[in-house]
């Protein structure tokens, strides 16, 4: 699975910062009573309002270009807040239409979801080329839909700490791997009666984790992706420990530091060869009764 990858003269190891454009949409899709709760959906709407102007100005104080996954329903309820963000000059990906899990959901419900995202996006005249599943959950024929609809990449993934390229029915796209503990949902999100205990992190600590996987992961020449939200992110002290961390990376001076876009085109070029993923095996598949974890084959 692991490759040494060959990154772009200068650089030994690569990095991005991607963003998760979700406002009322993630609460929406699995909670759709919420938009009743005024206090909680103004909390979401922090994000494209507040949030990620003050990102985009962090950005462009220090040229870099990164990745923004907005769902179709948060472009078309923040129309000049996707425009703001290509306007930077960065770039806006697939990340469904409200958000919706796709876990168990069948071909051509997906397929309706993709291509509504793609008309929403594509109204602002971005094609994109990546793909990032709501809740980092896809299905096995998610890989084949997104192939079929000419996707370059997908960031969804957890299993390597190097981008690969990853086999599908019909084709190939580039995998951009990330993992549950390069994201500040879990240290900042509290949403009453949807998430969280209230019981935040710091965002001094928070960035010190975060400083302290990204050297890791680039002593060893990967991929490291770090995925804020901008409706927790976006707020001044949260703001303040991502641009250390920013700095920090940047500071390295032996990585390249990119959208994720960018990437994924290296790494085609490449000539990886593809790696097939394939579902688990249970006795239940066969007989309905599923064996107990460790027990004897």
């Amino acid at each position: 699975m692991e490759h040494d990858i060959a990154w772009p003269e200068g650089f030994t190891a690569a990095a991005s910062f991607s963003f998760d454009v979700d406002a009322e949409s993630v609460v929406l899709s699995a909670a759709p009573h919420m938009r009743d709760r005024v206090a909680v959906m103004s909390q979401q709407a922090y994000g494209p309002s507040i949030g990620v102007p003050r990102i985009l100005r962090i950005l462009d104080a220090r040229g870099i270009r990164a990745t923004f996954f907005v769902p179709g329903y948060t472009a078309e309820r923040y129309p000049g807040t996707v425009e703001k963000i290509l306007e930077a000059g960065h770039e806006v990906a697939h990340h469904g239409y409200l958000h919706e899990s796709l876990v168990g959901m069948g071909r051509a419900e997906e397929e309706a979801i993709l291509d509504r995202g793609l008309a929403v996006l594509e109204s602002f005249g971005v094609r994109p080329v990546g793909y990032r599943a709501p809740y980092w959950e896809m299905n096995w024929h998610t890989p084949q839909l997104l192939v079929e609809r000419g996707f370059q990449y997908d960031s969804t993934l957890m299993n390597a700490d190097h981008p690969y390229v990853l086999a599908a029915q019909g084709g190939s796209l580039v995998e951009l791997p990330i993992n549950w503990g390069l994201d500040d949902w879990g240290h900042y999100c509290y949403v009453p009666e949807f998430s969280g205990d209230g019981q935040l992190s710091a965002p001094a600590d928070v960035a010190d984790l975060w400083r302290y996987d990204a050297d890791a992961v680039l002593d060893e020449g990967g991929l490291w992706i770090l995925t804020n939200h901008p409706f927790l992110s976006g707020r001044p002290s949260r703001a303040r420990a991502l641009e250390s961390v920013i700095d920090h990376v940047l500071g390295r001076g032996d990585t390249w530091l990119t959208a994720l876009g960018d990437i994924s085109a290296h790494v085609a070029g490449l000539g990886l060869d593809p790696v097939i993923l394939t579902r688990p095996v249970l006795d239940e598949d066969a007989t309905g009764t599923a064996a107990a974890p460790g027990s004897p084959s």
